[in-house]
């Protein structure tokens, strides 16, 4: 009974932090060479230079005839000029037709657009001056030859994979996934589908937790539904331990008679349980743990604290296993209404944030109800209210973190 009486200190957020990662000493992990097809996402492993100059070669910019831009000097639309064509070296006086991604031929240095001229017969009237390399893309104005094209530690977006495409890439060096094991604890939860009798609740957790995994870049492992029973606990936890590179538990964390969890962590070895009980809102229950070197995240059941809890200790976690300092994408708005902090608590204040009239605004969804999945689904993002702060003024601009986009009024 004497696990009833609650914390009797909770740790500040920051220092739980540094000093879970000060312990846990992580490395980002091995790399692996995959297909560029898949690549999307993926944190590159090394600097990937180019074997090549991009363009290859002078190429022209735009639809229309390459010559030699001092034959222009003094053409006009009211004093056009006549150029030869040919198929071939452009001499003076001479223009060659191209198409865009052409290659410029030898004599010319620049390219006139195909509206400034008229074709006729053998012959195109040129209507318009140009000036050496106008529309012509330059050998190696892209990317230079030996010259690093992306560089290691970035995560790969669909115009990476286009330049390591046109620079002859079929496979990049990736950093390896983290793996991470997931498990749930409950004798009130039942697994999704199945029947659901008065008193008892879904378990959503591990399906939230292992799409913040995903979204991360990570590979979630699902461990199953465990009932509160703590060597079963101990079972699992330790299977996790040896296919994983991180565990996350949710439920059965504070210090109740049926929250075996930390119990568990503790039996199985050292150091055990870093931090138990942070001075965060919602996720106070959240304890941190390192086992055989590896990461243990006990999170809370309720589905926001164990949201949030991920947010602040297991994101920046795997994150460095990757190899990257990546931060979630930010936007100052002004807060709709006044809301109250609780002082000595960081506060992860859920909120919406929208767009009008060329101003971004942030609408608090709710501060309480850590079980209220809602608050998640009607927020696109959250404001952290720091704890020597008695609260946010209506009108105060604030820095909200985003985890999906903002709509428009």
């Amino acid at each position: 009974m004497a696990r009833l009486k609650g914390f009797t200190k909770l740790t500040d957020v920051d220092y739980a932090l540094q000093s879970f990662l000060l312990q846990l000493k992580p490395k980002r992990l091995g790399s692996e060479k995959v297909p560029l097809t898949e690549a999307l996402g993926r944190v590159t492993a090394e600097d990937i230079r180019a074997k090549y100059n991009l363009p290859r070669f002078d190429r022209s910019a735009v639809d229309g005839y390459a010559l030699q831009a001092k034959d222009t000097f003094g053409v006009s639309a009211f004093n056009p000029k006549v150029f030869k064509l040919t198929d071939g070296q452009v001499h003076e006086n001479e223009a060659k037709e191209l198409w865009t991604g052409n290659p410029v031929p030898v004599g010319a240095d620049a390219v006139v657009m195909l509206e400034y001229t008229k074709k006729v017969g053998e012959n195109v009237e040129v209507g318009k001056a140009v000036t050496p390399g106008r529309n012509v893309s330059k050998m190696g104005e892209d990317v230079i030859k030996g010259s690093i094209a992306v560089e290691t530690g970035v995560r790969l977006n669909p115009h990476h994979l286009g330049l390591l495409a046109a620079l002859g890439k079929t496979h990049v060096p990736v950093v390896r996934k983290p793996k991470v094991a997931i498990l749930a604890t409950g004798n009130e939860l039942v697994e999704m589908g199945q029947k659901l009798e008065y008193g008892k609740i879904v378990e959503t957790n591990r399906l939230m937790l292992s799409s913040l995994c995903m979204e991360l870049g990570a590979e979630p492992l699902n461990l199953g539904l465990i009932k509160d029973d703590l060597d079963k606990i101990c079972t699992i936890i330790k299977e996790g331990l040896e296919y994983a590179d991180a565990v996350i538990t949710t439920g059965g964390t504070s210090v109740g008679y049926p929250d075996l969890v930390p119990l568990a962590v503790k039996k199985l070895g050292n150091p055990g349980i870093v931090v138990h009980g942070v001075a965060i809102r919602p996720g106070m229950p959240t304890a941190l743990a390192i086992l055989d070197g590896k990461p243990i995240f006990v999170l809370s059941g309720n589905p926001v604290a164990a949201t949030v809890g991920f947010e602040a200790f297991a994101r920046p976690t795997l994150l460095r296993l990757l190899g990257i300092n990546e931060a979630r994408p930010a936007a100052e708005a002004k807060l709709t209404r006044r809301v109250a902090g609780v002082l000595g608590r960081r506060v992860f204040l859920r909120v919406r944030v929208f767009e009008k009239d060329g101003a971004f605004f942030a609408e608090p969804v709710r501060l309480t109800g850590s079980g209220v999945i809602t608050t998640m689904t009607k927020a696109n993002g959250y404001v952290i209210i720091p704890e020597n702060r008695e609260g946010v003024e209506e009108g105060e601009l604030v820095r909200v973190r985003l985890f999906s986009s903002i709509m428009r009024e």
